[in-house]
């Protein structure tokens, strides 16, 4: 994710107070409707970060590009076991971005977590509690489907990641209408002995994660589109020896979240590459295709990659239009 976001994020998190709240009781029932297309909102949904980088109109985007859904950032804890854009905006500060999306025919999964600010997995002090506080974020708007980037300590922490998927778990089982991803960094060769381990406890404790989504980059590689795939391949035979999958239902576990244009580290994701990942995503029927972030997919007009941009010659929403023609 973005050095910029990252920054962001770190800000906003210590305007939180540090006092740990009590969360929402957890409820078995939703207002969320049951999805007759098991791809959507999820295997399309490129990240838009209302917070950050100049964010565009999302109907203007579905208009241009074809794209139907979106992955929103960041839900954070507001300094207790209690969800929050940004960890200080409240839940319904984003509710028109939410319905004008609706409206024009998209949906959206809302992303908790990310790289930097106050982690509700960490805010919480259980399982219970932070099951309870993904649930509000489901029923304050009748979600289909959550995101979980696990990055960071909460990522790296042991207790911390169990507690994450105990909680998924129990959001699963209250709700199994709705889909959960866990999104999370990787090696160009697959997920390190962290993202193992955490594999691996998901399936000792059955918490049922849908769709397990690499941010393959970051790392060095030289070939984006290459290193991608080798990545992803990776990940398919640590959800099969896991498993027990066959390969076709690995893949359909899998997911890829790139970054366009020039990553953090100086790697480069352009179109062509970009594509290739799609195609490959495609053959082998991923569960989902994606990138951070919606707000860099533009021109710099001469400047260099930025918070509103990806750093290389572009047309506006191009990586946007690659990932509107992937389905899933």
């Amino acid at each position: 994710m973005s050095k910029v976001r990252k920054a962001l994020l770190g800000c906003a998190a210590v305007a939180g107070a540090l006092t740990i709240g009590a969360a929402p009781a957890l409820s078995a029932e939703t207002s969320a409707p049951a999805s007759t297309n098991a791809a959507a909102p999820v295997a399309a949904s490129p990240y838009l970060y209302m917070g950050w980088g100049n964010p565009p109109k999302p109907s203007e985007v579905m208009s241009a590009t074809g794209i139907k859904d979106f992955t929103l950032a960041f839900i954070l804890s507001d300094g207790g076991c209690n969800p929050a854009w940004d960890g200080n905006r409240p839940l319904d500060a984003d509710k028109a971005v939410i319905d004008e999306i609706r409206a024009a025919g998209g949906d959206v999964v809302p992303s908790i977590g990310g790289w930097a600010g106050n982690k509700l997995g960490e805010f919480c002090q259980d399982a219970q509690s932070l099951a309870g506080a993904y649930q509000k974020v489901i029923d304050t708007f009748g979600l289909k489907a959550i995101d979980v980037d696990i990055e960071a300590s909460e990522f790296e922490t042991p207790a911390v990641q169990d507690r994450v998927l105990e909680a998924l778990k129990i959001v699963k089982e209250a709700n199994p209408g709705v889909q959960t991803v866990v999104t999370f960094p990787t090696l160009a060769s697959g997920p390190n002995d962290v993202g193992k381990r955490m594999i691996g406890k998901a399936n000792e404790i059955g918490a049922n994660v849908d769709v397990w989504t690499q941010m393959p980059f970051n790392f060095g590689g030289s070939d984006m589109a290459a290193d991608t795939i080798q990545s992803t391949e990776g990940l398919k035979e640590v959800l099969k020896s896991t498993f027990g999958y066959s390969d076709a239902e690995a893949y359909a576990h899998a997911g890829i979240s790139s970054m366009n244009g020039k990553t953090d580290v100086g790697e480069t994701v352009d179109q062509a590459a970009f594509q290739k990942m799609a195609d490959y995503a495609k053959e082998k029927g991923l569960g989902r295709f994606t990138f951070w972030a919606l707000n860099r997919d533009r021109p710099c007009n001469g400047g260099g990659p930025s918070d509103s941009c990806g750093g290389v010659d572009q047309q506006p929403w191009d990586f946007t239009k690659i990932v509107a023609g992937f389905q899933g």
